[in-house]
């Protein structure tokens, strides 16, 4: 989300392009009946709002994830009906996930344990926004504002399950390769250091750095993940370049929650990957 078309990076095409949900594709019809209502032309509207036009026209078409001061002077624009402000809290936050990844995102908000290993770029339930927005910019196709806001917005969305109560347990397996790699400049890599060094410190997450030298690796078929049901069964999703899978057959599932199982024997410690990574953050 392309790399790690889903969490972590862009993606883009007719088998990934990100789709407009019901929700936003209603809430955008309501602002251009409203708008037309008030007899505002698309540009005269766009200078209300402080957006430009073609953001207006995201919007309306259910492209865009309206912000709230776009909601707020929408309202003043339309004539505080408040029937904007009463919908834009039901908006669903599928937006800019890959069309593949949005069953697993699903999944991923009932989950009690999700498991993460990555080599291509960092999982975007870790990523910043100025690291999610340099990873999406620099994948073809290129994108314009609107579709890389969109894509940033989506994986920034999915942090919210770090919040949620129940609490989810998290594991992260990260390759030392993606933190030197330098997506984005130093200071992109020291801001995505410091917020996985304050991330691993929450009480319910696990992070692991997959050291450089590792001759025993399992992960040599590449990126997995692994999520348990409040009912306590597993699911497995791998992702390659332009799809996603949901593997729910057991058996296939017992296979990655094996490799899982190694990679963390793999890697380093917990407290020895904080070390690292302040290691790291003290070279920049």
């Amino acid at each position: 989300m392309a790399h790690e078309n889903t969490d972590g990076g862009a993606d883009a095409g007719s088998c990934g392009e990100p789709g407009a949900s019901d929700s936003m594709r209603t809430f955008g019809a309501f602002v251009q009946a409203l708008r037309e209502h008030a007899g505002l032309s698309r540009e005269e509207f766009a200078a209300l709002v402080h957006f430009s036009k073609h953001t207006v026209a995201s919007v309306e078409l259910g492209r865009r994830m309206p912000d709230r001061g776009f909601v707020e002077r929408a309202e003043e624009a339309t004539g505080n009906t408040g029937a904007l402000r009463r919908a834009a809290p039901h908006l669903s936050r599928q937006v800019g996930l890959a069309s593949w990844f949005r069953q697993w995102a699903r999944l991923e908000t009932q989950s009690v344990t999700l498991w993460t290993y990555d080599c291509r770029v960092v999982p975007g339930l870790l990523q910043t926004e100025r690291y999610a927005r340099a990873v999406t910019e620099s994948v073809p196709p290129v994108k314009d504002e609107d579709q890389v806001a969109q894509q940033v917005t989506a994986r920034l969305e999915r942090q919210r399950l770090f919040d949620r109560r129940p609490a989810i347990t998290f594991s992260f397996i990260v390759e030392q390769a993606l933190l030197e790699r330098g997506t984005g400049g130093p200071d992109v890599t020291r801001e995505l250091l410091d917020s996985l060094l304050e991330r691993s410190s929450q009480f319910n997450v696990e992070l692991q750095i997959m050291p450089r030298h590792q001759p025993d690796h399992a992960g040599f078929d590449g990126p997995l993940r692994l999520l348990e049901s409040p009912d306590n069964k597993w699911f497995g999703y791998a992702e390659g370049q332009r799809g996603g899978m949901l593997i729910l057959d057991p058996k296939e599932v017992s296979i990655m929650l094996q490799r899982y199982a190694r990679l963390r024997s793999q890697a380093l410690t917990s407290d020895d990957s904080r070390s690292l990574l302040k290691r790291l953050r003290g070279a920049l």
